[in-house]
């Protein structure tokens, strides 16, 4: 994998500037996707902690996508030749809250290229950092882990999952199911087949159902905080994605306080955690 690695290297420090508008229509349909019923957001208006992901899309032309669904590789992301590519986790950092109709710019950086290797085989960490601002400053400091690996093979022993907590203080259960994944796939602009095409996601990819996405297992964690912790402003969020989710059963997002903030986590049906955070609050 050298020659791999060594060109891959080529990819860290490159950069990338695009402009947005916090407009009212991506934060309102997401409200409704999650069930929310406050209203049209209007103009001052903050936009809730992770929402940010619906924002900064790219506009892939249908002919440049792969047959996954995703971007073909080589653009600002590096050109990594293993075939799965997820999201992995990040950490996010909360100066301020951005606010709907505020002009915003994202400056997006190349931070790493880690070559491992795991249990299944060969694996690559990118590792990419996005700062966002508006006219009031900046708002956001993100590391954002994206991780690149083979296809396991269908002989491979099942993992060991980690068992979450047994006694959280606040606890609610997602019931997913296509329409839920199909509009988050659309607000994010992600065509992904693994989240809306069943066919493909079981002939082809091996898994049971359609997987849910992990920018929206993260937005439910943080939304379960900001209903249970509505007067502490969040200050930090670092999140790792541990086993999938899929829209074949319900699954949990639970979470209880801890002394700066709070400890937060999705299981599956299962009782394995599918997604771990903390946050720190003010």
């Amino acid at each position: 994998m050298t020659d791999d690695v060594e060109r891959l290297a080529e990819w860290v420090g490159r950069r990338e500037h695009v402009a947005d508008v916090i407009a009212p229509g991506p934060a309102e349909r997401l409200a409704a996707t999650l069930g929310h019923d406050h209203g049209a957001p209007a103009a001052g208006d903050e936009l809730p902690p992770g929402w940010h992901w619906i924002y900064f899309l790219e506009a892939t032309p249908r002919d440049q996508l792969a047959d996954d669904g995703h971007a073909r590789r080589g653009g600002f992301l590096p050109p990594v030749t293993l075939p799965r590519r997820m999201w992995a986790g990040g950490r996010i950092t909360f100066a301020r809250p951005l606010r709907i109709g505020e002009a915003v710019r994202r400056y997006s950086e190349i931070l790493s290229i880690t070559p491992k290797e795991g249990r299944s085989g060969k694996l690559v960490f990118v590792t990419v950092r996005h700062v966002i601002s508006g006219d009031d400053g900046p708002a956001i400091d993100e590391e954002h882990d994206i991780v690149y690996r083979h296809t396991p093979s269908p002989n491979a022993p099942p993992r060991t999952g980690e068992a979450p907590p047994t006694d959280p203080a606040w606890r609610r259960v997602v019931e997913p199911d296509a329409a839920l994944l199909f509009r988050f796939s659309a607000l994010i602009f992600n065509a992904h087949r693994i989240h809306y095409d069943r066919d493909y996601v079981r002939g082809v990819e091996g898994y049971p159902g359609l997987l849910v996405h992990g920018p929206l297992t993260a937005i439910l964690l943080l939304d379960l905080l900001r209903e249970s912790c509505p007067k502490r402003p969040l200050r930090r969020f670092d999140y790792q994605a541990k086993a999938p989710l899929f829209d074949n059963a319900p699954f949990t997002v639970a979470g209880m306080p801890t002394v700066d903030g709070a400890a937060l986590w999705a299981e599956t049906p299962d009782c394995v955690v599918a997604m771990s955070g903390t946050a720190q609050l003010a």
